[in-house]
């Protein structure tokens, strides 16, 4: 009986199987080859991709943990040329170039000249020291993954970062330019604070933290001035006509906030909760950590000089736009082989305090003897006008010099920070900033 029982079982088993080989389902799975397979997927984006009338739009971020997102529209044509815009930049003209779907493990998207996405994949081209060799991560070949919700999927060839193309309008074409004005707005003129502060508030305390933020990364990094903390976290910045959006939001009470809306008024970036709940991005004159580092060079301490060399710190980091506007302002006024050389800042010296300008091209050096003094709440030094020497006689105040020079005597004082880090040679690196003005002069402690 038993035997007749397995024999029962082992026919309804080999019925099921050979059911389930001759299956819909599996013939839709094997009726195709590979090739076959890829083919359909090619056909299936070439089609999508010219569906849309106004083409796509993509916002794409290489690196949401060191880098911002930049917003990119297509609009793709039959002949495989591609039309492309994009916020790398102020140019946010629309420039044609080729495209080609192309087969390989998988059916991958490929710009296949050069157009505004290959910015972010130049190597030579990049917008940290971090980043040197790498440019922006980004990519121009996207492996094809499917579509969902009316949006395609694809993954960078790179680094394998999903990017989702949605469909665009045709006010996404009229209004990116409007986002140059945005851009141009958080990055600042050579005029603008130097420094930035982002600040939340919970609807009853304010937190503020320093925002260190690099404009051409479209990343910043804001650490708690709270005395204790270690709290730190990064904003990847996108921009839109009216603000900006931050892949990575800040949380205050539970709430996530990630869009921050352009204020002209205040110059400041807000994202708004509920219930008071808000983070903004504002700017400052005053460094958002004050140091003592001023004392060192009051009255009766030792001898300190402080010197700016052009060849060297010209072009560091921490040298502002507008010191560089001034030397190049007051270069413009010499003969074509003169050019200041150096500016050099005598503290407690033999001689007293006073500023050294060297010059290139054989013209002697100048001097502009002060007095010192000091806020110790505004933690500034304040130097007072003496005279103006050549070394041998006193002299009038050389008119080429007014502008740069009155940087160095604004009555509200300047900061003096010594820096974490040098440039080319092992010597101190000090910043001498104006706590009125976007003045900064990096300097050798000499």
């Amino acid at each position: 009986m038993k035997k007749h029982i397995y024999k029962y079982l082992i026919v309804a088993f080999v019925a099921i199987v050979l059911g389930a080989c001759t299956s819909t389902e599996a013939d839709q799975k094997f009726d195709q080859t590979p090739t076959e397979r890829l083919n359909a997927q090619k056909k299936e984006l070439q089609d999508v991709l010219l569906s849309s009338a106004e083409g796509w739009k993509a916002v794409y971020y290489t690196d949401s943990t060191q880098l911002g997102g930049w917003t990119h529209l297509f609009k793709f044509l039959p002949d495989g040329k591609v039309d492309m815009a994009s916020d790398f930049d102020e140019d946010t003209d629309i420039h044609r170039s080729q495209y080609e779907l192309q087969l390989g493990s998988t059916v991958s998207l490929v710009f296949t000249t050069a157009n505004r996405i290959h910015l972010l994949s130049q190597s030579d081209n990049f917008p940290t020291a971090a980043l040197y060799g790498k440019g922006y991560l980004g990519d121009f070949q996207f492996f094809y993954y499917g579509q969902q919700n009316g949006e395609i999927i694809f993954r960078s060839n790179r680094n394998f970062r999903e990017l989702r193309f949605v469909k665009a309008t045709a006010k996404d074409w009229t209004d990116l330019p409007q986002n140059t004005p945005i851009i141009e707005a958080i990055t600042g003129e050579i005029t603008s604070p130097l420094f930035r502060i982002l600040e939340e508030n919970d609807g009853s305390t304010i937190k503020q933290y320093e925002f260190d933020f690099n404009s051409d990364a479209r990343f910043g990094t804001a650490t708690s001035l709270a005395a204790g903390s270690d709290e730190t976290f990064g904003l990847a910045l996108s921009y839109t006509p009216t603000g900006a959006i931050s892949k990575t939001p800040v949380v205050i009470k539970g709430q996530k906030l990630s869009n921050f809306t352009y204020d002209s008024a205040s110059n400041t970036f807000i994202a708004k909760g509920t219930g008071g709940v808000s983070a903004t991005i504002k700017y400052t004159n005053a460094p958002p950590r004050l140091t003592d580092d001023y004392k060192k060079f009051t009255d009766g301490q030792p001898q300190y000089v402080l010197g700016y060399i052009a060849a060297n710190l010209y072009s560091a980091s921490t040298t502002s736009d507008y010191f560089r506007s001034l030397i190049a302002k007051a270069n413009a006024s010499l003969p074509a082989n003169q050019s200041i050389s150096r500016i050099q800042v005598f503290f407690n010296s033999a001689f007293g305090n006073y500023i050294e300008y060297r010059f290139n091209g054989g013209k002697p050096a100048v001097y502009h003897n002060f007095t010192i003094s000091s806020n110790d709440t505004s933690k500034t030094l304040i130097l007072t006008h003496d005279s103006w020497d050549n070394g041998a006689a006193v002299i009038p105040a050389p008119a080429f010099l007014k502008n740069l020079d009155a940087e160095f005597f604004t009555p509200a004082g300047l900061y003096v920070k010594k820096e974490n880090f040098t440039v080319t040679y092992s010597n101190p690196v000090y910043t001498i900033t104006s706590s009125t003005s976007s003045f900064r002069m990096t300097t050798y402690q000499l």
